[in-house]
C-alpha cells in the first residue's frame, strides 16, 4: 500500500471521527451554544488539528461529582450551613455589619448553591507585591506549630520554589504536619527528585489530576487553579500569586508582577481549610475525610470583615463564582472596578457589564498591556473594544504584568481570588474566591486600582480604532474561538 493511500485512509478515519465528535457535542454533551459552534468550527475547518484538540480539551467533566454533601457532614459543617440559610431566609439572622445585611441576597445565593458559610469576624491584609507576600507567608510558616497546608496551581522548581520547599522540609522535620498539593499540569516541571528531602522529613506531596501517560495529560482543560495556604488553621492565604521567580517581578519577560493576595485571620480560615481537605482527599485517593480538632482551633480575633469563601469547578452544573460576579455587577449603583489578566467574559457577564454601563454606572476595567497568551489577549482586546463604545473606561497596565483577579462594586463589596474574567475560570478550572462584605476593604481595593492607573494608559476609542488590520484579524479569529480558549 502506498504512502498516499495510507494518508488518505488516516484522513478518512479522522473525518468520520470528527463527524461523530460533532454529533456527541450537539446531542450528548450539550455544551453551551457558543462552545458548541466553536468546536464544530474547529473540527470542520482544521480536521486533523481539531481532532487532536478535541481529545485534549473537550472532555465533558460535569457528570462526575468529586465532592459530596456527606463530605461536609464528616467535617461538621453542614449543620452550620443549614442553620445560617434558614436564619437568613426567615429574616432572623443578626448581621454584624450593614454591608453584609444590605447584600443578604448575594450571601444567600452563595450559601444556597455553593454551601459558602458567611463569617463576620475576619481580619484582612491586602498584599499586592510578590516579595512582600512571600516574606509574610514564610514568616507565618516559620511560626507554625501544628500544620501547614499548601496548594498552588504553579509551583516552580526555581529559586523561590526551592526556598519554599526547604522551609516546608524544615517544618516537617520539626514535627509539623505539612502537606503540599500542586496541579500537575501547572507545575509540570516538578520531578520526584525535587521532593526527596521533603518526603524523607515526613512531608506529604500530591499532584492534582496526574497523568497516567508520561508528558501527556488528557485532562488539560480541567485543572486546579486554586492558591491556598492554611497555617495552624488560624491564618489563611488566598489570591493570584503562584510560586515562582516571575511572581517576584525578577523575570525580564514580564517585568514587575502586579497581583493581589489576601492574608486572612478569622473563621473564614475554616472554610479555606475545608476546601483544602476536600481537594487533598481527592488528589491523594487514600486519605479518608475525618474531622481533626487541631485543624479547626478556636479563633480569637477582633475582626469585623464579612466574608464567604466561594469555590467553583467543572464538577458542578452551576458556575458559582461567575454567578457571584454577575450578581455584584447587577447590584452596582455607582461604580465597578475590575482587574483581570484575561478578560473574555461569556455573554451573561458581558451583558451585565453592558447593562451597568448603559444604566450610568461608572465601569473601569484594567488589563495587561502585554500578552502572555496571545489568542486570549486578542480576544480580550476584542471584548473591551466593544465596551469602549458604551463609555467603559479601559486601562492598559504598563509597569509590568497585572495578574490580579479583583472586582469592587460601589466601594462596599469586593471579590479577590483565583478566578479570571473568562470562560476557563467560569467553567473549566477549579477556582476559589473570597467575597468580601466590608466597606473599608472595598475602599482600599479601589484605592489600589486608582494607584495602578498611574502605571497605566487609558485605551480610547480613537486608539482602538487605529489598530493594525492584522490585529483586527487576530481579534476576530480569537473572539470566534473564545468559548474554547
Amino acid at each position: 500500500m502506498s504512502i498516499s493511500s495510507i494518508i488518505s485512509i488516516v484522513f478518512g478515519i479522522i473525518f468520520v471521527l470528527n463527524i461523530l465528535f460533532g454529533l456527541v457535542i450537539v446531542f450528548q454533551e450539550r455544551k453551551d451554544i457558543g462552545s458548541t459552534w466553536a468546536w464544530l468550527l474547529v473540527l470542520s475547518f482544521i480536521p486533523v488539528l481539531g481532532f487532536i484538540l478535541y481529545l485534549l480539551f473537550a472532555q465533558d467533566f460535569r457528570k462526575i461529582r468529586l465532592f459530596h454533601w456527606d463530605d461536609l457532614k464528616k467535617l461538621r459543617y453542614e449543620k452550620l450551613l443549614l442553620e445560617q440559610m434558614e436564619s437568613i431566609q426567615s429574616g432572623g439572622f443578626q448581621f454584624k455589619n450593614d454591608v453584609a445585611q444590605k447584600n443578604d441576597d448575594l450571601i444567600y445565593m452563595h450559601l444556597n448553591e455553593n454551601h459558602a458559610l458567611l463569617t463576620e469576624d475576619n481580619e484582612i491584609d491586602i498584599l499586592t507585591d510578590g516579595k512582600v507576600k512571600f516574606e509574610r507567608l514564610f514568616q507565618d510558616i516559620r511560626e507554625a506549630q501544628e500544620s501547614v497546608h499548601v496548594q498552588y496551581y504553579i509551583f516552580q522548581r526555581d529559586n523561590l520554589g526551592k526556598k519554599f520547599l526547604d522551609l516546608l522540609t524544615e517544618k516537617a522535620k520539626q514535627g509539623v504536619k505539612v502537606r503540599l498539593l500542586y496541579d500537575e499540569l501547572g507545575s509540570r516541571k516538578l520531578t520526584k527528585g525535587f521532593f526527596k528531602d521533603f518526603l524523607a522529613a515526613g512531608g506529604e506531596a500530591e499532584a492534582f489530576f496526574p497523568s497516567k501517560l508520561h508528558l501527556i495529560n488528557l485532562r488539560i482543560n480541567y485543572r486546579n487553579h486554586r492558591k491556598l495556604v492554611i497555617i495552624d488553621g488560624k491564618i489563611g492565604y488566598v489570591g493570584g500569586f503562584n510560586v515562582g521567580d516571575e511572581y517576584l517581578g525578577i523575570k525580564k519577560k514580564f517585568g514587575y508582577w502586579r497581583d493581589t493576595h489576601l492574608r486572612v485571620q478569622g473563621s473564614a480560615v475554616y472554610a479555606m481549610q475545608i476546601r483544602f481537605i476536600l481537594d487533598w482527599s481527592q488528589a491523594s485517593q487514600h486519605n479518608e475525610i475525618t474531622y481533626e480538632t487541631k485543624l479547626f482551633p478556636a479563633i480569637e480575633t477582633t475582626g469585623r470583615v464579612g466574608m464567604q469563601i466561594v469555590t467553583s469547578g467543572p464538577d458542578s452544573s452551576l458556575e458559582h463564582i461567575k454567578n457571584g460576579y454577575i450578581k455584584m455587577i447587577m447590584s452596582a449603583k455607582r461604580s465597578i472596578y475590575i482587574q483581570s489578566p484575561y478578560f473574555v467574559p461569556d455573554p451573561s457577564v458581558f451583558d451585565a457589564l453592558r447593562i451597568a454601563a448603559l444604566s450610568g454606572v461608572d465601569v473601569h476595567i484594567m488589563i495587561p498591556d502585554k500578552p502572555d497568551h496571545p489568542f486570549i489577549y486578542w480576544a480580550t482586546l476584542s471584548h473591551v473594544g466593544e465596551l469602549l463604545k458604551l463609555g467603559v473606561k479601559v486601562y492598559l497596565y504598563k509597569k509590568g504584568f497585572i495578574h490580579a483577579k479583583t472586582i469592587v462594586v460601589d466601594d462596599e463589596i469586593s471579590s479577590v481570588g483565583t478566578a479570571n474574567m473568562d470562560y476557563r475560570s467560569f467553567r473549566l478550572n477549579f477556582e476559589v474566591n473570597a467575597f468580601i462584605y466590608h466597606e473599608a476593604t472595598a475602599q482600599k481595593l479601589s484605592e489600589i486600582f486608582l494607584e495602578d492607573i498611574k502605571d497605566s494608559t487609558l485605551l480610547t476609542i480613537e486608539d482602538y480604532g487605529q489598530r493594525p488590520r492584522l490585529v483586527r484579524m487576530k481579534e476576530s479569529i480569537s473572539r470566534l474561538i473564545s468559548p474554547i480558549l
